[in-house]
């Protein structure tokens, strides 16, 4: 399985929450698959969606949140795990698309090939840590937990379009569905 086909897999199991999305070819392929004012596509700071979802699920407790991450992302920003698990929000989803690959710089491998990223969040403390495999994720992120869930797939981009949209413009659609 591609990326693009677990981003179709989550994006089936949402309804209203708030997903924010990791950048490049990630983004890109959630605009083509399921475009909506809930969706904040990152444009650049690679790294920092799970640090601006996490401050979006303690600005706004009563949302549920999703985040869909990288692992290169992951790897990248290590302390918003620690923080994730120090802040604990109950509103929170945190998925990482692991396909060991930096995919929108040209499937560069990651060092997530060596590593079991849901135990690295276990290991810091965070309770609900799953593989996407073993759950039911309309369940989990209903859950009123901090969940992590890990979702292994292959490297490799689909020929999603760019997204017409502005960071403006996104940041004022997102803004305006909150």
């Amino acid at each position: 399985m591609k990326r693009r086909d677990a981003i179709a897999k989550i994006m089936s199991a949402i309804d209203d929450e708030l997903v924010l999305c990791n950048i490049g070819f990630p983004s890109r392929e959630l605009y083509d698959i399921d475009d909506r004012n809930e969706n904040f596509y990152m444009i650049g700071s690679m790294g920092l969606v799970s640090s601006i979802g996490l401050g979006l699920a303690l600005a706004k407790p009563n949302k549920k949140i999703v985040i869909i991450d990288g692992d290169g992302s992951f790897l990248m920003n290590l302390g918003s795990v620690i923080t994730t698990f120090a802040q604990n929000p109950s509103n929170l989803t945190w998925i990482v698309i692991n396909n060991e690959a930096y995919g929108s710089t040209g499937n560069q491998e990651t060092y997530a090939k060596n590593l079991n990223l849901k135990e690295m969040a276990k290991s810091v403390g965070i309770k609900n840590c799953y593989n996407y495999e073993e759950i039911d994720l309309n369940e989990i992120i209903n859950n009123n937990e901090c969940n992590f869930i890990c979702f292994n797939t292959e490297p490799g981009n689909s020929p999603a379009p760019i997204i017409d949209l502005t960071p403006i413009e996104i940041k004022k659609r997102f803004i305006k569905s909150i």
